[in-house]
């Protein structure tokens, strides 16, 4: 395979967000909370969007990062559910009456993780309390744990788009991140949701993994396509055990090098768009006529916390334990600790615990920067342009970038190093390893 992207090591060193928020969550504090959400919620008005978390998976995989855990304990999940429904309730009620819902998605963890009964009973709950009408309905769901009675309760709700967490179809890897699933659950799940009447499946691919060659990852591809995924979000792996306990289960020394990564996502590009998907922002793809390709195509394209999305809505609710809340002036999150999250909603109190307010300037530098994301150009402002020079110039001599007419745009060499590019317009980014993934 001929290189499409030049491999600049430099311009990768530096770990940098994923920018599904500005700021970031790392610059969240304990300054936002319950007070400043619940003022928030008061002057909500129009469509809004809400996200419900489930932190419960069945099995817990090695690499994942998420705020999850054991779904082995009824009484856990029992607990877990009956503070959410006090929480929908505690939520709903500040809402004006102007306030309406367009969305629900839910994530986790796996919202399969709990019982078919109790998910139709918690949709149920949204629907009754909140202001709904025809909602898009979105799901994430493990397919090792997608049972045949799911597909009822799937096509009861509506759900339109849903997401299956695939990562990869090599037993190889799937037994070196501790995630064996064969292909035959992988293909019973895709057509138990099509049977469903899902519109919009999405494939969650992962490429960086201990083991992976880029024989694995053409396979992982082709797999995907033929079994008619519309979209396919392909991340990198990242690695980051001191912050990731399970991840020490996961063995070092096997793990692709910085350079094979860059080139696995060269790879992954170049496959997908020759197999006729559209590019997505950076890391997502979707088959033409889906509405993900379509917002990509029409320029309307936007990032939150669950990614790229076609998503218009300005207000992002999130309910459940971690779940983040957006709003133009306010990003707030919901206390991650599953056992303190039931016991303020026991107490009738709103879980958001740290946060941050979002200046002028917040947005005016998020909206740059989701631009850059997601149209691959921006309208900085002289400014702003001024101030990040010094660190966009590498990307400009490179041929990664330019600016002309004001704008500074990403040239197709530099689809690779958005991130990168994206955080010179970040003056709370931190040139830590620690901190954030690898740019790519």
């Amino acid at each position: 395979m001929t290189g499409m992207w030049t491999y600049h090591p430099e311009l990768l060193a530096t770990a940098v967000p994923r920018y599904t928020s500005f700021p970031t969550a790392a610059e969240f504090g304990p300054s936002v909370g319950a007070r400043e959400y619940e003022a928030q919620l008061a002057q909500v008005s129009g469509e809004l969007s809400l996200y419900i978390h489930i932190p419960y998976c069945e099995q817990i995989c090695w690499y994942c990062g998420c705020n999850t855990g054991a779904a082995n304990r009824k009484q856990r999940l029992a607990s877990y559910l009956e503070a959410l429904h006090r929480e929908i309730e505690l939520v709903a009620e500040r809402l004006p009456p102007a306030a309406r819902v367009g969305r629900i998605a839910f994530g986790g963890g796996s919202p399969n993780a709990i019982a078919p009964a109790d998910f139709v009973h918690l949709y149920q709950a949204l629907v009754a309390r909140f202001r709904v009408a025809n909602p898009l309905v979105s799901i994430e769901l493990d397919p090792r744990t997608l049972t045949p009675d799911w597909q009822s309760v799937v096509s009861d709700v509506g759900a339109a788009y849903a997401s299956l967490g695939v990562q990869t179809f090599s037993p190889q890897l799937q037994e070196a991140i501790g995630r064996v699933q064969p292909y035959s659950t992988i293909e019973q799940g895709t057509n138990l949701l099509r049977a469903a009447g899902v519109r919009s499946l999405n494939f969650d691919l992962m490429y960086g993994l201990p083991g992976q060659t880029r024989e694995h990852l053409t396979e992982t591809l082709a797999l995907a396509a033929g079994l008619g995924a519309d979209r396919i979000a392909l991340f990198g792996y990242a690695h980051v055990p001191h912050l990731i306990a399970r991840q020490r289960r996961i063995d070092a020394s096997e793990l692709p090098d910085q350079q094979e990564r860059f080139a696995m996502a060269e790879l992954g590009y170049r496959f997908l768009t020759d197999a006729g998907y559209v590019p997505v922002g950076f890391d997502h793809f979707a088959r033409p006529g889906d509405p993900l390709a379509d917002a990509a195509q029409a320029g309307t394209l936007r990032r939150n916390f669950q990614g790229f999305t076609d998503d218009a809505a300005r207000v992002l609710i999130g309910l459940g334990a971690s779940a983040i809340s957006s709003f133009p002036g306010l990003l707030v999150q919901n206390e991650k600790n599953a056992g303190r999250y039931r016991m303020l909603l026991s107490q009738g109190k709103l879980p958001a615990s740290v946060g941050r307010a979002r200046t002028a300037d917040d947005r005016y530098r998020g909206a740059v920067i989701e631009h850059l994301l997601c149209q691959g150009r921006s309208l900085a402002g002289v400014q702003l342009l001024r101030e990040a020079l010094p660190g966009l110039r590498p990307f400009m001599a490179a041929g990664l970038c330019e600016i002309a007419d004001g704008a500074l745009t990403i040239l197709p060499q530099g689809r690779p190093y958005a991130r990168s590019i994206a955080a010179q317009f970040d003056p709370y980014r931190q040139p830590s390893q620690r901190r954030f993934s690898s740019a790519v």
